[in-house]
């Protein structure tokens, strides 16, 4: 049934933001070039999948969590997509192929070693990685992966159809914020 809401959602999703997708990709290409940022992330059962997102730096960033980037390395544009979570729209396209669900515990990156390891020993990639949850809508980020881990598995524990709807209306309404740069 989830994956009925997740695929008619991001359809309509899609359809209704299809000018800010537009407008945001013109945005990037005149700063970036490239207005797309593509990332390998651990996903369900620990499979490697690419996650889509819009550009809010550079090319040349390193690959590292959104906390040890360097903060001058985000533009006034790419900091303005990512107080708005517009940075996150293009995962809709990661919901509609399987790799997401709307609700679920934020995707780590394969160097993110500690929260791989909390998730494995917590059975948090049981669970298909999503757009928001739990953890997001409570300010949590992946800085504290013991935290996080602990927010992930309350989440799946307590799942249900209305807890999925809730999470998404929750983050529609400004709930929560995008991860921190420090």
């Amino acid at each position: 049934m989830v994956r009925f809401f997740d695929i008619f959602i991001s359809l309509i999703g899609l359809a209704i933001l299809s000018p800010v997708f537009f407008i945001v990709t013109i945005i990037l290409f005149i700063e970036y070039r490239s207005p797309f940022f593509l990332q390998k992330r651990v996903g369900l059962n620990q499979k490697i999948f690419t996650i889509y997102k819009f550009r809010s730096m550079p090319l040349c960033t390193e690959d590292m969590p959104t906390h040890l980037i360097n903060p001058r390395n985000i533009s006034k544009i790419g900091r303005s997509i990512r107080a708005a979570k517009i940075d996150e729209l293009p995962q809709l396209f990661n919901v509609l192929i399987g790799d997401m669900s709307l609700v679920g515990p934020r995707p780590c990156l394969l160097n993110q070693k500690d929260l791989i390891k909390e998730r494995s020993l917590s059975a948090i990639f049981t669970f298909k990685p999503g757009i928001t949850g739990l953890a997001q809508i409570n300010n949590i980020d992946m800085l504290d992966p013991t935290l996080l881990t602990e927010f992930d598995r309350k989440m799946i524990d307590e799942f249900s159809l209305k807890k999925y709807f809730y999470y998404i209306i929750m983050t529609i309404f400004g709930k929560g914020v995008s991860d921190k740069i420090r």
